[in-house]
């Protein structure tokens, strides 16, 4: 990890704050509260406002998925009619198998599309970011990778 990335500001809807979860042993019982009214002052760390992605941001994000993950979904979809308009108008018969492994494959491009869609856009709101989006992918799946270690490393 550089230290561009342990020095970055955090995006408007990460966390700011580590919580720590209380340690849970087999024995412990649930204890119940000294008092016997709710607390209806204690409100919650975080509004959903506060942990909602951007408007800006999902908006880029749908538009990337749509591209993704449509465009071979739709290729797929026309791979379909195509071979059947093939074999009934110019009698051109494809294999079976040859077809569904084509369609298996571009339907499969159009479900790794979602998740490309959604992690090649700019997380940030005032970055619109590249039209591959080759660089956010990288920074957004590293990201994620360092949630998921320590995620683990907290349950392990």
């Amino acid at each position: 990890m550089s230290t561009e990335e342990s020095e970055r500001s955090p995006l408007p809807f990460e966390r700011n704050k580590k919580r720590q979860k209380p340690v849970k042993t087999k024995n412990q019982l649930p204890t119940k509260p000294q008092d016997s009214q709710p607390k209806t002052d204690k409100q919650p760390p975080f509004t959903k406002e506060e942990m909602a992605i951007p408007q800006v941001v999902s908006q880029r994000m749908v538009r990337r998925v749509v591209g993704f993950c449509g465009i071979p979904t739709s290729l797929g979809i026309t791979t379909l009619v195509a071979s059947y308009l093939l074999a009934i108008y110019a009698d051109i018969r494809l294999p079976p198998i040859a077809v569904l492994l084509v369609n298996m494959g571009l339907f499969g491009l159009g479900v790794l599309g979602i998740t490309y869609g959604v992690l090649s856009a700019s997380w940030d709101e005032e970055r619109v970011g590249g039209w591959l989006g080759l660089s956010e992918f990288r920074t957004n799946w590293g990201r994620m990778a360092t949630v998921w270690r320590e995620t683990r490393s907290k349950n392990g």
